[in-house]
């Protein structure tokens, strides 16, 4: 009987490559004997990442795209069809989210009531409209294969509001933060798309489904990470490798009476 997560052999691409998320799926991915292409705005640090995953089973090749740019994207499809010869897997992952880290930037620590609409507008071109290309240029091979799979990556936030009380400040006189408004609606949004375009392509062999992660440990201050866990039945953050085997299962034939779906993986953030 054969294997229903094997995914080796299969062409993935994963935007948001170089990013914290994006480099476990790819290591998860070519480990698993995918030929992944890696994208990213950031083509020498996605071509490092890539370069980092040599000798594995699988291959890798990183990219630079800019996810809101068609021409940008379509030039990605045609390098990925150059190297592989096709496409079995996209993971959109690539997503502007302000990380509550200790070296955060004061740009998106703003209240609503004097938010920025150029932040407005970059994150909904980036976490939206860079999902929307992406799924518009992969779609003609997928289609012609009669075989595809897209994953949209969203976020409890997409689900739920943000709870603002994590980001206060931790001593009087600090600068407290915000999760700013443009990331829970374009996460939002991007549970729509995927529904959307499960639907759109019913009986065509491509599947669309949503991943929900919740917040992942890197770099946060100790007392929002004591507020966060504090907030979790499974009482802490994730590990940067715990969405990994999941994202195997949505891109495996293990998941394949699935599309439309979105699988929450978030300790429990949402149960309560």
């Amino acid at each position: 009987m054969s294997n229903p997560f094997d995914v080796s052999g299969q062409t993935i691409v994963v935007t948001g490559g170089a990013g914290l998320l994006g480099r476990e799926y790819g290591r998860a991915l070519v480990a698993a004997g995918a030929s992944v292409v890696l994208a990213d705005i950031n083509h020498d640090q996605v071509a490092a990442v890539a370069a980092d995953l040599a000798g594995q089973p699988g291959s890798a090749i990183g990219v630079g795209v800019d996810v809101t740019n068609e021409v940008s994207v379509a030039e990605l499809v045609r390098k990925t069809l150059d190297a592989y010869g096709r496409i079995d897997g996209l993971v959109n992952n690539a997503a502007i989210n302000p990380a509550f880290a200790s070296d955060r930037t004061a740009d998106f620590d703003l209240p609503f009531e004097r938010y920025s609409l150029d932040l407005w507008n970059r994150t909904l071109a980036v976490n939206l409209t860079g999902m929307f290309l992406c799924a518009r240029e992969v779609a003609p091979t997928m289609l012609a294969q009669r075989h595809g799979v897209i994953v949209n990556v969203s976020s409890t936030y997409g689900l739920v509001g943000p709870d603002q009380r994590l980001y206060e400040a931790e001593r009087p006189g600090e600068r407290r933060g915000y999760k700013p408004v443009d990331y829970s609606v374009t996460k939002s949004g991007v549970l729509g798309l995927t529904r959307y375009l499960a639907a759109y392509w019913a009986g065509t062999g491509v599947r669309v489904n949503s991943l929900t992660p919740g917040g992942v440990l890197s770099d946060q201050p100790e007392e929002f990470v004591r507020r966060y866990s504090a907030r979790t039945p499974l009482g802490r953050m994730a590990d940067r490798d715990e969405y990994s085997a999941v994202l195997l299962f949505l891109l495996s034939d293990a998941s394949s009476y699935m599309t439309g779906s979105n699988l929450v993986v978030d300790g429990g953030w949402t149960a309560w």
